[in-house]
């Protein structure tokens, strides 16, 4: 007979009670019954995950059938008002009339002689359809260079969808989701999961209107105590046309600003070097303008730059500009592909040249990449909406009146002939502005929906006007000669004639604080803010400026002191700018 085991061996006998539990629990039978129990509370353990799983996957599913609407991806882009945009557009100017009525044989003629237009967009990936879609930037990655499709000729756009893009139309095949919900359980669902964004990086831009939307942004953070990240030394702009680095904003290098707000002067866009100062939550995002209209602007505006000083007229330029164009000189990169320059990319790239088409698509992937949301001038009443609903901001939050505008005195109608110079000689701009014109249209879609950006357009049109009615004397914008308060007239440059307001005299204070906020030319805003955040430096600043202020000088001579004073300051810029690096490099070497 076998011993039992050494472990079950005791000096002293083990009494009854002791003797069952042995017994119990050596018995494989019932070792048996326990591993069963057990088995069977993991196996229902496991269903009941499970079925939740498949619960929360279809309710997702449902989800975004009920979010996505397919016509959004997959069909061509159609006009989406049944009138014409021009009525609804605070920026629209009256002379561009006949870029309106382009033909489609103009249009046709364009894209023949820009080239292979129809290999100029790759197909998107699906995960880039559904961020299009649903409105969502794209995560920060490489993005493979894709080719742009225009319209189909027979398709007559309007002015400002002219050349617009439609996507390709074998996406059809890939039968995304059928959705038929109305835009309105969209804007429902987005405004009980939406929380207003506060940290904001607005890539000003010029003659884009961009003046109006930093006057918006300005009112917006100074009535919530922001914080923007201002130029330094007291500068009007973020050291401009320089590549923007972190250095430049007031606070920075001091470490004496903890968290930025906003960030909206003119720059030179560099994404990496803006990561340094703002959030990573930041929301980025830009506006554009038909070429044609920017550069008709760009010549009377900028009339004094080397590019065009010697020339009499925008179409004298075009002819000429192979001669009269030198891109080494300073501030003739205002002359061509201007919006380009601005984000970043190299401008100095011709309309016959056999990289045009690859250098487009990468800086369209760049600023998807870069950007969140990307406005349009001509259609300013449908961005300032949509530009709400992206910033989960209210209808008085966006309602503006146009800064920085010109007279009609110096405005000019140009040819199609002239637009059709301009779009070849700007052909960078003009691709760009062509695709992120389709894009707007698509985010209309599907953040706001027709229906619904029609109303709100109306409501922001009903506002502005009650406004104009409460804050302005005569109800609308007066030239300089005629502005009654010195501090509230716009910074008058080159050609244009630049108009500002008056405010109403019978007003209280209360509301004259704000009617005098909506008309603050830029320069003059710039200057508060900056006394606000910096009160110290800007008394600094404010005592230099008396010590080196000129003499008054007679009328004569204004216009030869205008370029001086443009000259002296440039030179201040760059000297400047210079210093900045070499304390960067100095402290580097440390």
């Amino acid at each position: 007979m076998l011993s039992p085991p050494a472990r079950w061996i005791r000096e002293q006998p083990l009494s009854s009670v002791t003797s069952c539990v042995r017994r119990g629990l050596c018995s494989r039978r019932h070792s048996l019954w326990i591993l069963l129990f057990l088995l069977v509370v993991c196996i229902a353990i496991q269903t009941l995950v499970a079925r939740q799983a498949r619960t929360d996957k279809l309710t997702g599913l449902l989800h975004l059938r009920f979010t996505i609407n397919k016509q959004h991806l997959i069909s061509p882009l159609q006009n989406v008002w049944e009138s014409p945009h021009s009525e609804s557009s605070l920026t629209k100017e009256p002379d561009l009339k006949p870029l309106q009525a382009e033909s489609t044989s103009h249009l046709q003629h364009q894209i023949d002689e820009y080239g292979k237009t129809s290999d100029y967009i790759l197909p998107r990936h699906m995960n880039k359809i559904v961020n299009l879609a649903t409105g969502s930037q794209m995560e920060a990655r490489k993005v493979s260079p894709r080719k742009l499709l225009l319209p189909k000729h027979g398709n007559k756009p309007s002015f400002g969808l002219s050349g617009s893009l439609v996507l390709n139309s074998s996406n059809r095949s890939l039968g995304l989701i059928n959705t038929s919900t109305p835009s309105v359980f969209l804007k429902a669902h987005t405004e009980a999961t939406c929380q207003p964004k506060s940290h904001i990086v607005f890539l000003k831009t010029h003659k884009t209107a961009s003046s109006t939307i930093l006057n918006i942004l300005y009112r917006y953070g100074e009535s919530r105590n922001l914080t923007f990240a201002l130029p330094l030394n007291k500068h009007s702009q973020l050291f401009y046309p320089f590549f923007f680095a972190s250095h430049f904003v007031e606070g920075v290098s001091s470490r004496s600003v903890r968290e930025f707000h906003i960030m909206c002067n003119h720059m030179r866009f560099r994404k990496s070097e803006v990561a340094k100062v703002m959030p990573e939550n930041t929301f980025y995002f830009s506006i554009l303008r038909h070429p044609v209209a920017m550069m008709e602007s760009i010549f009377i505006y900028y009339k004094s730059i080397p590019a065009f000083h010697k020339t009499h007229s925008l179409d004298n330029f075009l002819d000429t500009s192979w001669r009269n164009y030198n891109s080494s000189v300073t501030n003739n990169h205002y002359a061509h592909n201007i919006m380009a320059f601005d984000f970043g990319f190299d401008n100095n790239v011709a309309a016959d040249a056999e990289d045009l088409e690859e250098r487009a698509s990468m800086a369209i992937a760049a600023i998807e990449q870069d950007f969140h949301l990307i406005l349009i001038s001509e259609y300013f009443d449908e961005s300032m909406i949509l530009l709400k609903h992206s910033l989960c901001w209210s209808l008085e939050d966006v309602v503006s009146f146009k800064l920085n505008s010109r007279s009609e005195q110096t405005r000019h109608t140009l040819l199609p002939d002239t637009a059709e110079k301009i779009k070849r000689w700007n052909a960078l701009d003009w691709r760009i502005y062509l695709h992120f014109n389709t894009t707007f249209w698509h985010k209309v879609n599907s953040l706001v929906g027709q229906e619904q950006m029609k109303k709100e357009v109306s409501q922001l049109k009903e506002l502005q006007t009650k406004l104009a009615n409460t804050c302005l004397k005569d109800g609308g914008a007066v030239d300089p000669s005629q502005i009654k308060d010195v501090r509230l007239k716009p910074f008058q440059y080159g050609a244009a004639v630049i108009q500002g307001y008056n405010l109403n005299t019978h007003i209280d204070n209360q509301t004259k604080t704000k009617c005098q906020r909506l008309i603050t030319p830029e320069l003059q805003y710039t200057d508060r803010l900056y006394t606000l955040q910096f009160p110290e430096l800007a008394e600094k600043y404010r005592q230099e400026t008396r010590m080196v202020a000129p003499q008054p000088q007679r009328s004569g001579r204004s216009s030869k002191m205008t370029r001086a004073r443009e000259a002296h300051h440039r030179r201040i810029i760059r000297r400047k700018f210079s210093n900045l690096k070499n304390q960067k490099a100095s402290t580097s070497a440390l």
